[in-house]
């Protein structure tokens, strides 16, 4: 039973997703959009409102407008499970919601009026003191429902669901990049706090990495490359590949950032190769660093347990904790049909970035009909 005194200063840890290569077909799974934001857990208890990352650190501070909304709803007691987005136009951009990340309250204090942040809605765990948690999946998405209908409004949102998998796939084909995937998970399962009990499919095949390391460039005033590593069973950081697709102009940049954290060992498990007869002294020199910050990267395939080729940066993740950077994100095999995809679909973002410089780096939303009607069908 969830304690939710003890949740609103503990964190509790989400129920989450492992990739998969395609959506199940059988009977008995829910399908919901999976929302490109911060994953949040949302407790509220008489007036009090703590809102917990997936890393498990605090984000009310971050998010001032989101707790007084929270704070203002009739419903006097509940956990629910969201992913917090920031609308800005008619996309959602994630460097608006990056851009909460700071500091300064008076920079978060004037944020939060310029673009308030949204919270998407897709579980419950406790509502008006009655436990959830052991509940099915079905019993607690009714509850959930119920929930917004009288209390939801536009920034208090309920993400759309279907039984049929046929929505999920025309989801990931028309979404475009509005959405970050989709999740599948079983009607009949209880909410399994800190697993992998759900399935994902998302648009690009990518995996959060811990940066143990980099390059310099050959003058030494840039970052060549990052290092990238990911969490064994052993609880070892492994060398797993490079991501070095930067712009010339932010590698001086990155090599300030990084410079600071710059700590042996940086991988505690295999490290990167040393010479071989196609490297030369200074490309197998590399700085080892304190395993902080954790990056997305986008790859094609998996050969023995590392990268095959190098990445490309998607974007930095001050979200996620480096222990959830584990080998379990990592599908090992691809089709050639399917990198052919993933190459279209990342050429097409570059495109798009590179005709809008001035814009947030995600497509517009388009329609997803509503949860009601979705079930309907099913």
């Amino acid at each position: 039973m969830v304690d939710i005194a003890h949740a609103l200063t503990h964190p509790i840890a989400p129920m989450e997703a492992r990739l998969v290569s395609d959506l199940p077909e059988e009977a008995g799974w829910q399908f919901e959009p999976k929302w490109d934001g911060f994953r949040a857990i949302a407790v509220k208890r008489d007036g009090e409102v703590a809102i917990w990352s997936k890393s498990g650190k605090p984000l009310g501070r971050y998010f001032p407008e989101l707790v007084a909304l929270l704070a203002a709803n009739e419903a006097p007691r509940f956990i629910l499970d969201g992913e917090i987005v920031v609308p800005l136009g008619d996309i959602l951009s994630f460097g608006a919601l990056q851009a909460r990340l700071h500091p300064a309250p008076s920079r978060i204090a004037r944020l939060s009026q310029e673009t308030p942040a949204q919270i998407i809605l897709f579980d419950a765990l406790e509502m008006n003191g009655k436990d959830l948690g052991g509940d099915p999946l079905e019993r607690r998405r009714a509850a959930l429902e119920d929930f917004h209908r009288d209390q939801g409004n536009d920034r208090l949102r309920l993400s759309p669901r279907s039984a049929d998998v046929a929505d999920a796939r025309a989801w990931l084909r028309d979404a475009g990049g509005a959405l970050d995937g989709v999740v599948a998970k079983r009607l009949d399962l209880p909410y399994r706090a800190g697993e992998r009990a759900m399935a994902k499919v998302k648009q690009l095949r990518t995996a959060d990495c811990v940066v143990g390391g980099f390059r310099k460039t050959a003058d030494g005033k840039g970052v060549a490359s990052m290092l990238l590593g990911l969490y064994g069973d052993d609880g070892k950081l492994d060398h797993v590949g490079f991501t070095s697709g930067m712009p010339a102009a932010e590698r001086p940049k990155l090599l300030e950032k990084l410079a600071p954290l710059v700590e042996a060992p940086g991988f505690t498990g295999k490290s990167p190769g040393g010479p071989s007869r196609w490297a030369t002294e200074r490309s197998t020199e590399w700085s080892p660093l304190k395993p902080e910050c954790v990056v997305e990267v986008v790859y094609d395939q998996i050969t023995d347990g590392r990268f095959r080729h190098g990445t490309r940066l998607l974007r930095w993740r001050p979200d996620k904790a480096p222990a959830q950077c584990t080998r379990d994100q990592l599908v090992p095999e691809i089709s050639p049909a399917e990198l052919e995809e993933i190459i279209a679909v990342s050429g097409t973002r570059r495109t798009h970035r590179r005709t809008q410089s001035s814009a947030p780096s995600r497509r517009p939303i388009r329609p997803i009909r509503s949860p009601e009607t979705d079930m309907g069908r099913s």
